[in-house]
C-alpha cells in the first residue's frame, strides 16, 4: 500500500483510515485466496516440476560423465531402453570413475522414479478434484495434454477471478510490455509475471499450432468425454491458431514471437472451453 515519505505513525485507527480511502479510491487490488485443495494441487505441480528439472540436471552430469573419457553412444535414440543397456555396460579405463559413473546411474534412476511417483499422485488427485471436468475439457484442445491442463487449472485457481481472458493473459505475463513517449511506441518482450510453469506449459502447447489442423490419432480419445459445444471450439480455434502461425510466418515474424502470439490465444481458447463447465462449489 503506498504510504508517505517519512510517515512513521502506525496506529490501527490510522491504518484503518488508510484502508478505507485506498479501498474507496480503487488503488487496493484484490488478492485471490486458493482453496485448500487447490493449493495442494499447486503444490503437486510444483513438485513434479523440481523432480523434472533435477532428473534433467541427472542426465547431463551424467552425459558429461561419459563424455569425459571419450566415450560415445552410437544410437539413434537416447535415455531408451537401449541407451540404458548401453550405459549399464559402459567399461571406464581407470578405478576410480566407475564409482562416479555409477552414482550418477543411480541418481538418474532414482529421480525417475520419483518423477513417476508424483505424476501417478497427481493423476490420482485429479480425479477427486472440484475442478477436474475443466481439466478433461480443455484436453480436447490439440497440444493441451493432461500435464498443461492440471498446470494451467491450478495455476488460474477459481475461476470467477476473470471476467474475461485479457486479465488472465496479463496475469501469466504473456502480454508483452510497452515502453512509450510521446508519438513513439515501442512494444517489449513478454513481461513474465505471474507463474513460470503455467506460462511454460501454455506455450509448450502453443507450439502444436504449427501443424496444419488436423486430429490425430490421440485425440478422439480425449474428445470422447467434453460435451459437442467445446469440441466444436476446440476445432475452430485450432484453424484459426494455424492460419494467424501462417499469417505471421509470411510476415517475417520470428518463431519465438509468433508462439508466444500462439500462447496469448491459447488463453483465450482454454477460458472460452473452461466457462460453460459446471464445477462443484
Amino acid at each position: 500500500m503506498p504510504n508517505k515519505a517519512g510517515d512513521r505513525g502506525n496506529t490501527d485507527r490510522r491504518d484503518a483510515v488508510q484502508r478505507a480511502r485506498l479501498r474507496r479510491a480503487g488503488d487496493l487490488t484484490p488478492v485471490s485466496v486458493p482453496k485448500v485443495a487447490d493449493e495442494a494441487m499447486r503444490d503437486l505441480t510444483r513438485a513434479r516440476e523440481e523432480a523434472l528439472r533435477d532428473l534433467k540436471a541427472a542426465k547431463f552430469r551424467l552425459t558429461a560423465c561419459v563424455l569425459r573419457h571419450d566415450i560415445r553412444y552410437t544410437g539413434s535414440a537416447t535415455w531408451g531402453p537401449a541407451h540404458l543397456r548401453w550405459l549399464a555396460a559402459v567399461v571406464c579405463p581407470t578405478p576410480a570413475p566407475p564409482i562416479v559413473f555409477q552414482e550418477e546411474v543411480r541418481a538418474v534412476h532414482e529421480h525417475t522414479e520419483r518423477l513417476g511417483r508424483l505424476e501417478r499422485a497427481r493423476h490420482d488427485q485429479v480425479q477427486s478434484w472440484r475442478v477436474s471436468p475443466v481439466v478433461a475439457a480443455l484436453q480436447a484442445r490439440r497440444g493441451v495434454q493432461f500435464t498443461v491442463a492440471v498446470t494451467t487449472v491450478a495455476a488460474r485457481g477459481d475461476r470467477t477471478r476473470f471476467d474475461h481472458p485479457r486479465p488472465l493473459m496479463q496475469c501469466l505475463g504473456l502480454i508483452p510490455s510497452a515502453y512509450s513517449r510521446g508519438a513513439r511506441r515501442r512494444p517489449g518482450t513478454m513481461t513474465n509475471a505471474g507463474t513460470t510453469p503455467a506460462r511454460r506449459a501454455f506455450v509448450d502447447g502453443a507450439w502444436s499450432a504449427r501443424d496444419p489442423a488436423n486430429v490425430s490419432r490421440q485425440l478422439p480419445r480425449r474428445l470422447a468425454p467434453p460435451p459437442q459445444a467445446i469440441q466444436e471450439i476446440s476445432w475452430k480455434a485450432q484453424g484459426r491458431l494455424c492460419t494467424r502461425v501462417r499469417r505471421l510466418m509470411a510476415r517475417g515474424q520470428h518463431a519465438n514471437h509468433v508462439v508466444v502470439a500462439m500462447a496469448r490465444a491459447l488463453v483465450g481458447c482454454m477460458w472460452a472451453m473452461a466457462t460453460p463447465v459446471p464445477v462443484t462449489p
